[in-house]
């Protein structure tokens, strides 16, 4: 009877430490949060697209989109980074009594470095080139105008030669900015390995031959 007594005690023991631990390991265990959000940029308005988005404990990470969207599985406990290029580093702490889906609006703040101003000259000091520009003897009239300047000819091959002015060329860059930020992220392809394309181009090639044909008979 001792030995069963004995038996039954240690029994008892042994469950009793595994559920003391089954409940420690329970208490130790976080959960798994998706979490998802926007970054904005410090005025709220504009989105940062390629923001990166890690855990450096853990090693994962992402990306913003181009809308500024985000979406990354996270535990509790953990510290996310937020970097951009241009922008204060931020980081937030993935809360215990987050939902399982949790979404965030993140604002980063311009990080601004200013340099002290630089003046660059073609001599190697300042007195030199004053010195140059004082020695220059261009003929102008009494408006200070160089009539050189003002010939026709050269003014007609200005024309040709200057292709867009700065409104057009503003407008240039304006037009290809938004298809610049859609690209970044994407793949880039190959136009000339696209076989729709080499189809259309020898149907136009057909046509135009068709077309000369006619216009000769």
């Amino acid at each position: 009877m001792v030995k069963v007594r004995i038996r039954l005690v240690g029994f008892f023991l042994l469950a009793l430490l595994f559920f003391v631990a089954h409940s420690g390991f329970s208490q130790n265990q976080r959960r798994i949060i998706q979490l998802s959000g926007i970054i904005l940029a410090g005025d709220s308005i504009n989105v940062v697209p390629g923001a990166h988005i890690y855990v450096p404990k853990a090693g994962r990470g992402t990306t913003s989109n181009t809308t500024g969207f985000f979406s990354l599985p996270v535990q509790t406990g953990d510290s996310v980074v937020f970097t951009s290029v241009g922008f204060v580093r931020r980081h937030m702490i993935v809360a215990d009594s987050s939902p399982e889906f949790s979404t965030v609006i993140i604002e980063m703040t311009e990080d601004v470095t200013r340099l002290p101003e630089v003046t660059i000259f073609p001599f190697p000091t300042e007195e030199i080139f004053k010195e140059a520009i004082l020695a220059m003897n261009i003929p102008m009239d009494e408006n200070g105008v160089d009539k050189k300047n003002l010939n026709a000819e050269l003014m007609a091959l200005m024309v040709r030669t200057t292709p867009m002015d700065g409104a057009a060329n503003y407008r240039y860059y304006m037009s290809q900015y938004p298809a610049s930020i859609q690209n970044k992220f994407m793949p880039v392809t190959n136009p000339f390995l696209n076989v729709f394309n080499w189809a259309k181009f020898l149907k136009q090639l057909k046509q135009n031959k068709k077309d000369k044909e006619k216009e000769n008979n």
